[in-house]
């Protein structure tokens, strides 16, 4: 019987284990210009145990930029530095993917090379604040993405994922959740477009499936992952009809799906029967990070490749406390417990410092 701890294979590449270490923000780019670190290298290194480890958001671009101090992929010096990270990873015999993350209206100014502002489908300003260095900060409204800088945009993400592969990147993962740019232009509050990039479920998913068109043919579909979160309202998102909801989202899979990508990873809603049938619409590897709230992600979901909901899972929390979960998984624990308080920013406490079940790094 297949459990979380069969091999599988994904695009021709053979995963130790259907275990992944999920997307996790955690602020820690310090080097010039929001290049990766020698403590970011030991930090995944640390984590090449997962069968696929898939990285913090990186910025494909200055203005994808969201949060202070998250890595970018746009620069020589920014190729230059992930290498590391990387070649780290791979020492340790681990299989690791870019995402790449553009937060459009999820940011603000101050944020931003000088000249540059947020942007997004539409002139509509999310509620609430983001953290900057200069304490919280309320949203501010984006500016509306006309079609040239929508060309532009996708040409960005093109070009970060073959910088991704110049960089010693197994693939990449395009960001199409939690409210930021792909899913502002998915959601109907976020995207009031009338042209041929908004208003029905097919205007509203190609900027979408564009996106993941280009880094396909720059990089090759079984090297590009795609994340979505259906009905997520994480930074103000409203995708509250279920019927619109499952619309949309089977649109932008079929759509996906004849791009020949190696995995649709999602974020599980409320609805599992849209799991189940986004699930069977999906010809690949599909990775699911279920629905568990409040508490992290644990044991139990592996219960979930074996019934066939998913062929792997992602673990956010407990891989960011537990380097070796796999192992921990496969003994059933112990576990060490993640420290909010270091979740974001700050130097190795809370980072690169929880211990493994044997010996030290």
């Amino acid at each position: 019987m297949i459990n979380a701890f069969s091999p599988i294979d994904m695009a021709g590449r053979t995963m130790a284990n259907r275990i992944v270490m999920a997307p996790m923000t955690r602020s820690r780019a310090y080097g010039p210009g929001a290049t990766a670190t020698d403590l970011m290298a030991t930090y995944y290194s640390q984590r090449a145990s997962a069968g696929l480890i898939i990285t913090e958001g990186i910025q494909p671009s200055p203005v994808g930029q969201g949060y202070p101090d998250t890595p970018g992929l746009h620069s020589p010096e920014q190729v230059a530095a992930w290498r590391k990270v990387t070649g780290a990873v791979h020492r340790e015999g681990g299989v690791i993917f870019a995402q790449l993350m553009h937060t459009g209206r999820i940011g603000h100014p101050s944020l931003l090379p000088p000249g540059l502002w947020p942007v997004a489908p539409s002139p509509v300003a999310a509620r609430g604040q983001v953290f900057t260095h200069q304490g919280p900060m309320d949203f501010v409204t984006p500016q509306e993405l006309d079609t040239d800088a929508i060309t532009g945009t996708i040409a960005d993400f093109a070009h970060a994922a073959r910088n991704a592969i110049d960089a010693g990147f197994d693939g990449v993962e395009i960001h199409g959740a939690n409210g930021y740019l792909i899913h502002q232009f998915l959601a109907p509050n976020t995207n009031r477009r009338t042209d041929g990039w908004g208003g029905d479920a097919a205007g509203r998913v190609r900027f979408a499936r564009d996106v993941a068109a280009a880094v396909a043919g720059a990089i090759g579909g079984r090297r590009t992952g795609f994340r979505i979160s259906p009905g997520n309202p994480y930074n103000d998102i409203a995708e509250h009809d279920a019927a619109e909801v499952d619309h949309t989202y089977t649109t932008l899979i079929t759509e996906l799906g004849d791009l020949d990508l190696a995995y649709l990873h999602m974020i599980e809603g409320t609805d599992q029967a849209l799991t189940a049938r986004l699930r069977k619409t999906w010809p690949s590897a599909f990775i699911l990070n279920p629905l568990t709230h409040p508490e992290p992600t644990g044991p139990d979901a592996l219960a979930r490749i074996e019934d066939g909901t998913a062929d792997m899972i992602a673990y956010g929390a407990l891989f960011l406390a537990n380097p070796d979960l796999p192992a921990r998984l496969a003994d059933r624990g112990p576990y060490n417990t993640p420290d909010p308080a270091t979740f974001y920013g700050g130097d190795h406490h809370g980072y690169t410092d929880y211990p493994p079940l044997q010996g030290t790094y």
